[in-house]
């Protein structure tokens, strides 16, 4: 889920990106005067984006100016939302692990997050795990794991053998003095039994 999410992500940022690349290199052609093509809107540097009848063809319409305006608001906070989860995610790339000699070793943090999935998932009542590792570099990461349990699962018990078996082992493995975890549990639906 979160290798599909990274990669919906990326897509769209590039396409939005090439898109608004695309549209200001036109409007700044168009603004210094230089030839663009024919079927673009517009093709002098007075155009505007709504012609004086377009402009007062809604004037009479109560709700078309307010609906304009907040539908532009919405999308300006959710581009801004965007923005701000981008900033926030702070996926470590990789983990510095001691290798004994000195000079340490550096693991990639997916292959850290691929054994905490695998070994999370080994365990009875686990039917799928999802783990990221957040941080900085300079410091040790975090672990933050999603657990989607079977239905017969008893949570606190599968709690306790994630954080004292998988975590412990990753841990352990990269020579962490500490991983902090976040770990949430949530249950796997299942249709009803139907009794005879």
């Amino acid at each position: 889920m979160f290798r599909l999410l990274r990669s919906v992500n990326r897509w769209a940022l590039g396409l939005i990106g090439l898109v608004l690349l695309c549209a200001g290199g036109v409007v700044i052609a168009v603004g210094a005067g230089w030839a663009v093509p024919s079927w673009w809107p517009y093709s002098g540097p007075h155009d505007t984006l709504l012609s004086h009848a377009d402009r007062f063809r809604w004037r009479g319409e109560g709700w078309f100016w307010p609906t304009v305006i907040a539908a532009l608001a919405i999308l300006l906070v959710l581009s801004l939302w965007w923005l701000l989860a981008q900033a926030r995610r702070s996926r470590v790339p990789e983990v510095l692990v001691d290798s004994g000699d000195g000079e340490g070793a550096r693991v990639r943090a997916r292959a850290l997050e691929d054994v905490l999935e695998r070994e999370a998932e080994a365990h009875d009542g686990v039917a799928r795990a999802q783990a990221v590792l957040t941080g900085r570099r300079s410091r040790s990461p975090a672990a933050r794991m999603r657990v989607l349990l079977e239905p017969h699962a008893a949570p606190e018990a599968t709690l306790g053998r994630v954080t004292d078996e998988a975590l412990a082992h990753a841990r352990e493995s990269a020579g962490l003095a500490s991983l902090p975890a976040e770990i949430r549990l949530r249950a796997a639906r299942h249709s009803a039994e139907r009794v005879r």
